[in-house]
């Protein structure tokens, strides 16, 4: 087949557009050639066990899927009855973006709360977390937070288990959705343990796509009493893969080694990168209109442009508007973008802004 684009072209819309890595394509490639037993009965797939175990502590489960919003879906009906809901920052991922799926798939009730910083509190969740017995009332039994969150922010491990600790007091389970959990391992400059299973989390969705895999994610549990019948959700949700020694491979790729925390630390530099060039030029008076809505802390920049700037950088670079309202913009980084992207959109962003 023919290549159909042009591998030189970079964009800041998402950290889903980068390619895959070459020690994960090297490791779908050594996963290939022979017969493995479909279904998760391979060997890759039990190799995966040990991984995680190595991580996240013994006694782990993990569940192979093919994209996260079908792990957030799958991992919250696990821990829920019918008439359970789920509190959630309203920025998050489950809420915003996911077309709606864990209410329409899942049956699961969303109880949102703004956050400034798409992080939740204790004092926030208790906006929702009410009407226990209520028959009228959508019962509120699991909370979701988000690592890193849909706004670039990361939780502390004090933050984390503040939360885990209040919501465990109130009898509710803790779900963590982990699509750039490795970005906020590299932020943190910590364990994956140490802000997930140590500090109070029941279950998470661990992400791979991305962070260099072609396509894999994960459902870790990682408290058996907060979560029942995967095994059969799984396949009830069109996430059971038939050969699924080819997401376990990319999986083990990414968490054998250190491969996870190299990419992720890469995304996150070239964030930062990013955020000081232009924090820099906004000292230097260079940067008229510009300004930042959120801290840099993982790898994304969230930013506000002047009007028209936005659609006039967007024919050289693509990246998404969050809030077109305000002049919002997000910019992304992967494991990928180089220093030299990074210094020609900083340059394209000056020259766009001395024109607006």
């Amino acid at each position: 087949m023919n290549q159909l684009h042009d591998t030189a072209v970079r964009g800041f819309a998402s950290d889903n557009y980068s390619g895959v890595h070459p020690e994960v394509l090297a490791a779908i490639t050594t996963a290939n050639g022979g017969h493995q037993v479909a279904y998760g009965e391979d060997v890759y797939t039990e190799r995966l066990q040990e991984v995680f175990a190595h991580h996240f502590g013994a006694g782990v489960e993990v569940f192979p899927v093919f994209n996260g919003t079908g792990a957030n879906v799958t991992g919250l009906q696990s821990m829920l009855p019918r008439w359970g809901a789920v509190i959630s920052a309203s920025t998050a991922h489950i809420n915003s973006d996911e077309g709606g799926a864990p209410e329409r798939v899942g049956g699961i009730k969303l109880l949102t709360v703004p956050t400034p910083d798409g992080k939740l509190t204790p004092e926030l969740i208790d906006r929702e977390a009410w009407g226990w017995g209520d028959e009228h009332r959508a019962q509120p039994l699991v909370v979701a937070i988000t690592q890193t969150t849909e706004l670039g922010t990361a939780y502390s491990v004090e933050e984390v288990r503040a939360i885990s600790e209040h919501v465990h007091r109130h009898g509710m389970k803790l779900y963590m959705d982990g699509a750039r959990l490795s970005n906020a391992a590299a932020s943190l400059g910590l364990p994956l343990r140490d802000f997930t299973r140590d500090a109070g989390v029941d279950v998470l969705s661990f992400g791979g796509t991305k962070n260099g895999a072609l396509g894999g994610e994960a459902i870790v549990v990682l408290n058996p009493e907060a979560s029942v019948g995967l095994k059969y959700l799984r396949k009830l949700n069109m996430q059971l893969a038939s050969k699924m020694r080819f997401v376990s491979a990319q999986l083990i790729a990414l968490l054998e080694g250190d491969l996870y925390l190299r990419n992720a630390s890469h995304a996150n530099a070239m964030a930062r990168r990013l955020r000081d060039a232009l924090d820099a030029g906004i000292a230097a008076g260079d940067l008229p209109g510009l300004g930042f809505t959120q801290e840099t802390q993982s790898n994304g920049v969230f930013a506000t442009l002047p009007p028209g700037v936005a659609d006039r950088l967007r024919e050289r670079f693509r990246f998404y508007d969050w809030n077109a309202a305000r002049g919002e913009v997000r910019w992304m980084c992967s494991f990928d973008t180089s220093e030299d992207d990074i210094d020609a959109f900083v340059a394209a962003i000056r020259e766009e802004l001395a024109r607006a």
